[in-house]
């Protein structure tokens, strides 16, 4: 194809990806299963007739894009967050995983007539949550869970895919190989990708924030630059070592957005752009990669082994991963539902075929499948289960407009963004009667859509988002001044 003709091809697809996001809002429909659609229907069994049928491109291409989306959300994960969630994710991460493998690959076993080992091969394919549904569904459509569930779902997601690669790669070898591993051998493996991940991706992020930090750029649009350049090298290097480059990348971002304090906004906002992008071409290419006629072919095996999944093996999991972890039996049952498939699976689906398994196809048709069922059904019903559940938190509206400080220099201001309900105690009463700190404005006020320059007489309403200038050690007091009002973000001054 003529590179001009790819290229206006190309950005076609990527415009339609964009206008569908808004789209997936008010259907309430993961974005990412529009994405998948526009891949099918410009494919060749589609209006599009686009022939592309390369299975070791789209594993690369997807293998990237994941790396990127992981950075993304690393750096967007607070260390509360981090805090909350890392004990009961890890368990969910390894453990879970693995008995997520094994139920569903018995069951897969049985109903296809394959061996144990086949069966738990698709298991292992589809036994990791994906980062990119995860945190498209729990943050871009503003779904409020309880703080420490939705940390523990977003934090698993980040480092569970390690482990639902090395089962299928270790998988994979086995039944092209024929001949068995010693579990020593698979155990110091995993320890070793492991370590890997932590030292590199550890390293990387500590070096890297550090740079970040005291390096005096000429333009704050060559910071994220940077820091591309430094989740690239971390997955690169990290896979290159022998390593787990989705643990180190994710592990990376995490130090880096919690020790940055130079161009924040400009390089989550950037990242986040870029995760965005990773997204719509990665579920696009999937979805050309797919035939809808061999989906169908596979339809009844999918909706089984997909009600498998959802109804069996990931609470099954979710179970005996958190048993010692005190979540609640509602709890339980909700981090059970959100275990949502994405691209991970369908990536990992590539591996057989390229090894030449001979239910290679199979296998990828049928995880494509239980994929499209898991975001049809789990990511479209996420809210209305932990409303049914008395887990949903009340929403809080993002404010539609933004302020902050551009600054290529350290600097210990922030911005903080509170939300007003009519239970806050600062409503109805003027700025000038507020016990702030020392050296804290409030810079702005948004009310009904309009920004307002706050005086001394301005009286606070309802509804009002401030953005407040502070110090990080003002945080505290500022919580207890806006003790009904909820924290909807901040932002690093820059």
């Amino acid at each position: 194809m003529n590179i001009n003709i790819l290229l206006a091809v190309g950005a076609c697809l990527l415009l339609v990806g964009v206008v569908l996001t808004k789209l997936s809002r008010h259907l309430n429909v993961p974005a990412l299963l529009f994405f998948m659609v526009v891949g099918m229907l410009a494919g060749s069994e589609g209006p599009g007739g686009i022939v592309f049928e390369n299975y070791a491109v789209t594993r690369d291409i997807g293998l990237v894009a994941l790396a990127l989306i992981l950075f993304a959300g690393g750096l967007d994960t607070s260390a509360r967050t981090l805090t909350l969630g890392i004990r009961p994710a890890a368990s969910l991460a390894t453990f879970g995983v693995l008995v997520t493998a094994l139920v569903l690959g018995a069951c897969a076993a049985w109903l296809l007539g394959w061996s144990l080992l086949e069966g738990m091969l698709l298991g292992s394919i589809v036994g990791s949550t994906d980062a990119a549904a995860v945190f498209l569904i729990l943050r871009n459509q503003n779904v409020k869970l309880p703080r420490r569930v939705e940390s523990t779902l977003e934090v698993e997601a980040g480092i569970n895919d390690p482990m639902a690669v090395f089962l299928t790669v270790s998988l994979t070898d086995l039944l092209v190989k024929g001949a068995g591993v010693p579990l020593g051998t698979v155990l110091a493996n995993l320890g070793y990708q492991a370590a890997a991940a932590g030292l590199i991706g550890g390293g990387m992020g500590f070096v890297g924030a550090r740079m970040l930090n005291r390096i005096r750029l000429d333009s704050p649009g060559l910071y994220p630059v940077m820091t591309l350049a430094i989740g690239l090298g971390t997955f690169g290097l990290t896979n290159a070592a022998g390593g787990s480059g989705f643990a180190a990348v994710y592990l990376a971002g995490v130090m880096i957005g919690r020790d940055l304090t130079v161009a924040q906004r400009s390089i989550i906002d950037f990242h986040d752009g870029l995760a965005w992008l990773m997204q719509i071409v990665m579920f696009i290419a999937l979805g050309l990669l797919s035939f809808p006629s061999h989906l169908v072919a596979v339809a009844d095996q999918g909706l089984i082994l997909s009600a498998v999944l959802i109804v069996l093996a990931r609470p099954v999991a979710v179970a005996l991963s958190l048993a010692a972890a005190r979540f609640s039996v509602r709890e339980h049952l909700l981090i059970a539902w959100v275990g949502l498939r994405g691209a991970v699976p369908i990536i990992l689906a590539t591996f057989p075929v390229l090894a030449g398994l001979p239910h290679g196809k199979i296998v990828f048709n049928i995880t494509f499948f239980v994929v499209v069922t898991s975001v049809l059904f789990q990511g479209t019903t996420i809210s209305w289960v932990a409303s049914r559940l008395g887990l949903q938190r009340v929403r809080r509206p993002k404010p539609l407009h933004r302020l902050h400080i551009t600054s290529i220099e350290q600097t210990d201001r922030h911005i903080k963004s509170y939300y007003l309900d009519a239970t806050s105690h600062v409503v109805w009463r003027a700025i000038k009667d507020l016990p702030l700190p020392p050296e804290v404005f409030i810079a702005m006020i948004v009310r009904d859509g309009q920004v307002l320059a706050p005086q001394g007489h301005t009286q606070l309403d309802p509804g009002d988002h401030l953005f407040i200038l502070c110090r990080a050690s003002d945080h505290a007091d500022l919580r207890r001044l806006f003790d009904a009002a909820v924290d909807s973000g901040s932002a690093t001054a820059r």
